[in-house]
């Protein structure tokens, strides 16, 4: 991942976290629920490791993340999965955002046309990976859906049982990770 190492390693910890919860979800939770949990698990594993911070990832790195997670989204979009396909999209963009070079310049590098390097903006700064359109695309998806994850999240004052809050225990903790790996999605986008 692009970025500084205190933003990659709490995501990497965040997204593990995730998935592991989720893996063991899918194998102990209730049976409707087994298949979005498997799926949220190996989609935050793909996160984490994606999230990595590497002083120099292998060459071949951004080419198999973007084949298992472009094949991910295709399997989700058959199962009708949407979120599931366009998380996989997303993470498929950046790791082609990885590997082709920033800016409309040649390759890293290289000046410009304008006698600026590849990557860089008129002001000197880095520019954005990707293409700006898409990520600010994919930015408002993911903060909308994080926001109402987050809200549906939240226990409403009227769904109480003597027992305790309706949505207490284990799949509360779910929708949680699902919000987790929204947020670990967004900060990804943000560093792309």
């Amino acid at each position: 991942m692009h970025g500084p190492p205190w933003v990659g390693w709490p995501l990497v910890l965040l997204c593990a976290g995730a998935g592991a919860y989720c893996l063991v979800r899918s194998r102990t939770g209730p049976a409707a629920e087994r298949g979005a949990a498997r799926g949220e698990g190996l989609m935050a594993l793909g996160m984490a490791a994606m999230a990595w911070p590497a002083a120099a990832p292998p060459a071949w790195s951004p080419w198999l993340f973007t084949a298992v997670f472009g094949a991910a989204g295709l399997w989700a979009l058959a199962r009708r999965h949407l979120h599931h396909a366009v998380g996989a999209g997303a993470m498929a963009y950046m790791a082609l955002a990885m590997e082709l070079p920033p800016g409309q310049g040649g390759p890293a590098g290289h000046p410009d046309g304008m006698g600026r390097a590849a990557g860089m903006s008129a002001m000197g700064h880095p520019a954005p990976g990707g293409v700006p359109l898409l990520t600010g695309l994919l930015l408002v998806y993911f903060t909308v859906y994080v926001i109402g994850a987050g809200v549906r999240l939240a226990p409403a004052a009227v769904a109480t049982v003597p027992d305790g809050p309706a949505d207490a225990g284990p799949p509360g903790v779910l929708r949680a990770c699902r919000v987790a790996m929204g947020i670990g999605m967004l900060a990804m986008l943000l560093a792309l």
